[in-house]
């Protein structure tokens, strides 16, 4: 039986805060969305009609592949990953909270600034963490 993971009102209404503080913040963002392990997007912010549930359910399984190739090098538990492309990048983030897991996905157009994002990303996930 698979198991289905569920947010707080408060960790959501947490949780959009900071989606939309992330894409006001820095240069290029066209989406932050903030979903459970399973994929369900619970919070996010975008610009241009992107998809959040699309980007939530995708982000699921980069993370999951990010987790097996981290485990299998032995090097730790996987913080996040990266998919660099021509126009751009998306980096994705885990929280690996105690009631719920989360993975946060920024999605940057070519004039974002990746340590940036890798920076406030951090940041975030350890907001939602902590909350």
């Amino acid at each position: 039986m698979t198991q289905t993971y569920v947010a707080s009102a408060l960790l959501k209404n947490l949780a959009q805060r900071e989606a939309q503080a992330f894409l006001n913040d820095l240069t290029g963002i066209k989406a932050v969305v903030i979903a459970t392990v399973d994929g369900f997007d619970i919070a996010s912010a975008t610009t241009g009609g992107i998809d959040a549930s699309r980007i939530a359910a995708m982000a699921s399984s980069i993370a999951a592949i990010g987790a097996v190739v981290a485990q299998e090098t032995a090097l730790g538990a996987a913080n996040s990953v990266v998919i660099n492309s021509a126009d751009g990048f998306v980096q994705v983030f885990t929280v690996n909270r105690e009631d719920v897991q989360l993975i946060v996905n920024v999605v940057s157009d070519s004039t974002g600034v990746l340590a940036q994002v890798a920076y406030r990303g951090r940041t975030m996930a350890q907001t939602l963490l902590t909350a």
